[in-house]
């Protein structure tokens, strides 16, 4: 199938799928005219990718996940590992973002929000 097919079935964006083709991530047969030209197992890739990007894997992360999809004698620890690394990563970044909202929530509980131009936001950012 050509690109437009293989986008329509994963739900990616063609320049997305062109992306992937770009670092390696799948390489699309080709056609006698130079076309691209995308397998079941082409489309299966790219659905892999685009839900483990969905998950928020990085695209090298992607890329040893895909390694060992492919892999049939693969250690399931190794795929685990990844996650829990991930996993690890989205929690901190969870734990970052906490951390600002409730910065953020006590400045803006703090400023009056009248006509008078002091304001205990601005005074923050700038300190």
């Amino acid at each position: 199938m050509n690109i437009g097919e293989a986008a329509t079935h994963t739900k990616l964006p063609a320049k997305t799928i062109r992306y992937y083709e770009d670092i390696g991530l799948v390489t699309a047969d080709r056609r006698a005219n130079g076309y691209r030209d995308y397998s079941q197992d082409h489309i299966e890739k790219l659905r892999f990718v685009g839900r483990a990007r969905d998950l928020g894997f990085t695209i090298d992360e992607c890329r040893s996940l895909l390694d060992l999809y492919e892999d049939k004698k693969r250690a399931s620890a190794d795929v685990k590992r990844i996650a829990k690394d991930h996993l690890a990563d989205i929690d901190r970044k969870i734990s970052e973002l906490q951390a600002m909202r409730d910065t953020l929530d006590r400045l803006v509980r703090s400023c009056r929000g009248d006509n008078r131009p002091d304001c205990p936001i601005l005074e923050d950012l700038a300190s």
